[in-house]
């Protein structure tokens, strides 16, 4: 289906607004297109659905692609580098790779239509956001292996913005140039925002005053209203949630527009589900579960009901007052496998997070450790006071989030409050807010 560009207020592209049976008819077309293509040209999948016993004209509706297997992390790690790979690699003009952490990195590649696609999302995205081409676009994310400060890049150029390919770190400098050439939108991880402002502070830099940023495009980790609120009180801007991950182009999946109730998900690039964490059985809408995705228009890298572990529900309803019709999904608030089980309670970091943020007088820098003591699971949450906080005042800011964290959590952690400027800091990346000693 052609996409007909319509670059007028916050809508990029017509296919934002077109009716549900447009909407499910490019669908299902390019799930068909998706699963023939994989079945076809990779070993992987044509040995999975082989073996569910689904063949790519079993897809004749949209449900059935509760049909095809889930494809999982480690199955990207085991066919590292060029194993999920479904063209010639003379097709391939970029690749990117996670960090390999917990193994092997994931490689992902692009073809020219990849990157077309990709550039297009973002537009959207970004648009959605209120950016266009009399914005300054400063990008304040990594431009290596990680897919973050490149998917802004081509996004903006798409949309006819100024672009900045600033990348990380050097914060000083980055507060400098962000005032000097008069960035008016800041594409960046959301703790990062709390970093440069703090900096700003130390410089003498009044962010509201001597700054012309008005828009935040924020992701790549875990982030509360609470941070919103944060972000948007120091920098005196809107800031936007954007949604995606390597496996998923990059970030562009789905993002927030102006009426931030949940994120659109642009479905005529990826299907969505919500399952069981522990069954994968499908759920029902507003019912939270793992996020599962299968992209409709990957040429490099088609994957097929890929499990993204993310924690999330489906709105009931696709109304929006911001006139898209696109379904949406709720704010990320974890990853199954951040989730901690301390002596049998689930905890998710999003849950501290929310209740430190909502103390007056405490900073959002903070660190949750969990050990084991004389047989038993214990949490130690350190978190900084703000500058303007007499130290007498500490104890009193403890006894609070003591009893606020007492009652979401169910259970009694220690709880620190530290003078400003005691936790290490991150300069640009995602923030390791959570140290499990136990494992």
């Amino acid at each position: 289906m052609a996409i007909v560009k319509q670059v007028s207020g916050r809508y990029f592209s017509r296919i934002e607004t077109a009716s549900r049976e447009e909407i499910d008819e490019v669908k299902l077309e390019r799930l068909r297109w998706t699963v023939k293509h994989a079945y076809e040209n990779n070993s992987f999948y044509h040995r999975a659905l082989k073996k569910a016993g689904v063949t790519p004209s079993d897809i004749r509706s949209l449900e059935d692609v509760s049909k095809l297997p889930f494809t999982l992390k480690k199955d990207l790690r085991e066919r590292y580098p060029y194993g999920m790979i479904s063209v010639s690699l003379e097709e391939v003009v970029e690749l990117h790779a996670s960090s390999g952490t917990t193994g092997k990195p994931t490689v992902v590649a692009y073809t020219r239509g990849d990157l077309e696609n990709w550039g297009e999302l973002m537009a959207r995205t970004m648009s959605m956001a209120g950016v266009g081409s009399g914005d300054v676009l400063y990008v304040a994310l990594g431009y290596h292996w990680f897919t973050g400060g490149l998917g802004f890049h081509y996004g903006g150029l798409k949309l006819g913005a100024t672009v900045v390919p600033a990348g990380t770190g050097y914060t000083r400098r980055n507060i400098t140039m962000i005032r000097d050439l008069g960035a008016t939108s800041v594409a960046a991880v959301p703790n990062y925002m709390i970093r440069m402002a703090e900096v700003a502070g130390e410089m003498g830099v009044d962010l509201k005053r001597d700054m012309k940023v008005r828009t935040a495009l924020l992701g790549a980790e875990m982030w509360t209203e609470e941070m919103r609120r944060r972000i948007e009180s120091l920098w005196g801007l809107e800031a936007f949630d954007v949604y995606g991950m390597s496996e998923l182009y990059g970030p562009g999946a789905a993002g927030e527009c102006h009426v931030h109730d949940g994120l659109h998900v642009w479905e005529d690039h990826f299907l969505v589900e919500i399952v069981d964490p522990e069954t994968g059985e499908p759920l029902g809408p507003e019912e939270k579960g793992v996020l599962v995705v299968t992209p409709l228009t990957h040429e490099a890298m088609p994957l097929l009901r890929y499990w993204t572990n993310d924690i999330t529900f489906i709105y009931d309803s696709r109304e929006c007052d911001c006139g898209r019709t696109m379904q949406r999904i709720a704010r990320i608030t974890g990853r199954a496998d951040d989730m901690l089980i301390v002596n049998g309670v689930n905890v998710f970091p999003s849950s501290i997070e929310t209740v430190l943020l909502r103390v007056k007088g405490v900073s959002p820098n903070y660190r949750v450790t969990v050990y084991r003591e004389g047989g038993l699971d214990k949490m130690r949450i350190e978190v900084e006071a703000e500058e303007n906080v007499p130290p007498d005042m500490y104890r009193v800011l403890e006894r609070k989030l003591r009893e606020g964290l007492r009652d979401v959590l169910l259970m009694n952690p220690r709880v620190e409050v530290l003078p400003p400027g005691t936790l290490d800091r991150v300069e640009g990346g995602k923030a390791k807010r959570i140290i499990d000693l136990r494992k």
